[in-house]
């Protein structure tokens, strides 16, 4: 995961403004680099803002189709800077190289390239270490430098393809970490900030199901790690020239039922960003005197967006909500204090709640929802209510801001967000107990929520839609499989819908990287009968659906193609079958597949799709659409 991309929404004194994608940037030295316009540019910092800025490349010269930049990394010395380009269309990326000068010249461009760090050697070189990405898959490492001494090789190729390699630089650049990890496993080498031709220093071996995450200071290690009991991520530290495991200290644990989202580390603190039953902490660690703050942020805050930073004084930091647009934070470690930013204050803070709710699963297990509706709505039981799930890899639900959710909230909708089992919301525990042979427990959650959503006078199912994408296109398959009583329309985008034949064809690229999530079916005949149980694909049957809409894309690699348009065959079959029997007068469900262009999984910012899925949420519901795609338009730059 890489700070770099992110999404910052600007509105101004008027809340329903358009908003605007900010690309990847990076303040080195002097300077601020980002992309403006088709170009990668620099500007000093306090330019930043206006349009005297230097161009250093022209993104055209690719020839690629809408290109972006993805991520900017700046040489130690600032004689190069290294950016990894992108489209919407596809997940192949390109890593351009430019030699900073009067004339900025593009030194070197690798294909393929996932994550990459700068150091310098003993002689003041600069070297690039990048990894290489194959078929979705990051196996090698490879070096170079450039000018006079210009070279490439690989450095380091990983042979287990259940695991996958990526690059992090520490905050204080003394080390570059390599970190191997599987979806339950990691194993974290150093490269020495100084001498990056020196062999790489293991930190320890890999464990199965022993994860850890490395940061330096002071010539001690601090390692996030879940190992020891409870199994959930603690922080721990070691002299950085005793890196294996029987050194480790415990320096700091996490409260039951926290997800430690980021860790940034300053010359004389720790900063943990948690997530704990459902809300949102930052816990401030002195490491002068191992004294700890913790910060309860505003309830209405449901994600971190964090701020890269070089400032030893300073943590800054922005908070988001799927309805709100991001607001800037500052913790003050002179002051011990936190600052918000100051200016206009959106008005949905005031016209709208937030409410943090829980439903009692099947199992007695409590599970977390986030709701939020207009504050002045009346009689919420015949407002239309929207569903999202995802409850896969132990990731959290996505909580960023999104306008065209702001539009639903502003004409009436009810949001819910239920934080199901199979996520990471509530710790790794959470993970585990809905992966596996334990994903039915995903499912069971989002019944219970929805049930106790409509129980608790919020919509009814003639008014409720879920949606979903990629692996959260599990579970509601499934729910559409045993339940679908309780809803009116779905919309999924790049779902996950037939896992018994992809877990079953290793040709595919993240089969075996993934078998730790859902299982083995090819060889494991307890996960083949499991898998059999809530595969959505091998679960239809004839009976009434709610109507479904499924946009995919031609060249997805992460979710193929066939067995999206396998399932929506099978499904539109069963539908015809039951309709048979139902007698005149019997209204079929709607079953839409989109298949769009191209080769990128999931294109969050697509107008055309948004559009085409509100539209169709409209009209399966019965709503008037009139002043909602007005007030889209206001967000969206059509």
């Amino acid at each position: 995961m890489d700070a770099f991309e992110k999404v910052r929404a600007k509105l101004e004194t008027q809340p329903q403004e358009e908003y605007e994608i900010i690309n990847a940037e990076i303040k080195h030295g002097g300077f601020v680099y980002y992309q403006e316009g088709c170009c990668l540019v620099r500007s000093k910092d306090e330019e930043a803002d206006n349009d005297n800025y230097e161009v250093l490349f022209n993104l055209e010269e690719l020839k690629l189709e809408q290109p972006f930049i993805d991520c900017i990394r700046v040489a130690p010395d600032e004689k190069y800077v290294a950016a990894k380009i992108r489209t919407e269309d596809s997940e192949a990326s390109t890593c351009i190289v430019v030699k900073l000068s009067d004339q900025p010249v593009m030194e070197a461009s690798f294909p393929n390239v996932s994550s990459f760090e700068w150091v310098k050697d003993e002689e003041d070189e600069d070297v690039l270490f990048y990894t290489f990405q194959r078929n979705l898959r990051c196996h090698d490492v490879y070096r170079a430098t450039f000018g006079d001494n210009k070279r490439n090789e690989r450095f380091y190729t990983e042979k287990d393809p259940s695991f996958f390699v990526f690059l992090y630089l520490t905050k204080d650049s003394r080390f570059l970490t390599m970190n191997i990890m599987s979806k339950t496993t990691s194993e974290v080498w150093l490269i020495d900030g100084l001498s990056p031709w020196d062999p790489p220093v293991l930190i320890q071996k890999r464990i199965h199901g022993v994860l850890y995450y490395v940061e330096h200071r002071d010539d001690e290690l601090y390692i996030l790690t879940n190992v020891g009991e409870p199994t959930e991520f603690k922080l721990m530290r070691t002299a950085a020239d005793t890196p294996a495991i029987m050194n480790w200290d415990l320096f700091f644990t996490m409260k039951r039922n926290t997800k430690v989202v980021d860790l940034d580390m300053f010359k004389d603190h720790c900063v943990l960003f948690l997530k704990h039953s459902n809300l949102l902490y930052v816990n401030v660690i002195g490491l002068a005197d191992d004294s700890v703050r913790s910060l309860k942020l505003p309830p209405w805050a449901c994600g971190f967006i964090i701020d890269t930073n070089s400032d030893p004084k300073n943590c800054p930091f922005q908070l988001c909500s799927p309805i709100r647009p991001p607001k800037y934070y500052t913790y003050k470690f002179a002051e011990g204090k936190l600052f918000e930013e100051t200016g206009h204050e959106d008005p949905i803070t005031k016209t709208s709640r937030v409410l943090r709710m829980e439903a009692k699963s099947k199992d007695g297990k409590l599970v977390p929802m986030t709701v939020f509706h207009k504050t002045d709505s009346e009689d919420l039981q015949k407002k239309p209510l929207l569903v999202q799930v995802y409850g896969a890899y132990g990731m959290d639900l996505k909580m960023n801001f999104r306008p065209e959710r702001r539009v639903l909230v502003d004409d009436g909708w009810i949001l819910a967000y239920c934080h199901v089992r199979g996520g990471g919301e509530l710790g790794l525990q959470w993970h585990a107990d809905g992966r596996l042979t334990k994903k039915l427990n995903g499912l069971a959650d989002l019944e219970a929520c929805i049930k106790t959503l409509h129980d608790q006078g919020f919509s009814q199912p003639s008014l409720t839609a879920l949606t979903a994408f990629s692996a959260g296109g599990v579970l509601v398959g499934a729910l559409c499989n045993s339940s679908p009583e309780l809803l009116r329309a779905v919309t999924l985008e790049a779902p996950f819908l037939d896992v018994l034949n992809t877990m079953m064809d290793t040709t595919l690229p993240l089969t075996l990287e993934e078998l730790e999530e859902w299982g083995n079916p090819s060889s494991d005949e307890k996960h083949k009968n499991y898998i059999k149980r809530y595969c959505p694909c091998q679960n239809i049957k004839p009976q009434h659906y709610p109507s479904i809409h499924i946009t995919a894309y031609e060249n997805d690699e992460r979710v193929p193609l066939k067995g999206i348009v396998n399932y929506t065959e099978k499904l539109k079959e069963a539908i015809a079958e039951h309709a048979k029997d139902s007698g005149e007068g019997y209204q079929v469900p709607n079953i839409i597949l989109d298949i769009q262009p191209g080769g990128n999984h999931v294109i969050e910012d697509s107008h055309k799709k948004i559009t085409a899925q509100i539209k169709f949420l409209y009209e399966e519901l019965g709503l008037d659409s009139t002043s909602v795609f007005d007030n889209l338009k206001k967000y969206l730059k059509f």
